[in-house]
């Protein structure tokens, strides 16, 4: 099972969002990964870390390559967390929208 706090810890830093957004276009190396941002090769390598240890990402060794890659399934267990909270709070509206429609027609009735 994925840890929930990580992965959405880990998306909650624009360069790792951007990073995965890249990785869904296909596995890419480090350099590769690296080439967009201002920032050094280590600090991607931090941020690939985290995104592995939430386990978003899983990479190999390919020689003096470390090809990086989206895990497969990866975002299921968040999108299904996801859909629980949706379908409570369209429940919750649903509520509410019947709470003041209730109000409405027993302000209708009390009018002069």
């Amino acid at each position: 099972m994925m840890d929930l706090d990580a992965a959405f810890t880990a998306l909650g830093d624009p360069t790792r969002r951007a990073i995965l957004a890249r990785l869904a276009q296909g596995e890419a190396t480090v350099t590769e990964l690296a080439k967009p941002f201002s920032i050094s090769q280590p600090a991607i390598s931090r941020h690939l870390r985290m995104l592995e240890q939430a386990g978003l990402i899983a990479r190999r060794v390919e020689g003096a390559k470390r090809p990086c890659r989206l895990t497969p399934g990866a975002f299921e267990e968040m999108d299904g967390w996801l859909a629980m909270m949706r379908r409570a709070m369209e429940t919750n509206y649903a509520r509410l929208d019947q709470l003041l429609a209730a109000r409405n027609d027993a302000g209708k009735g009390t009018e002069v």
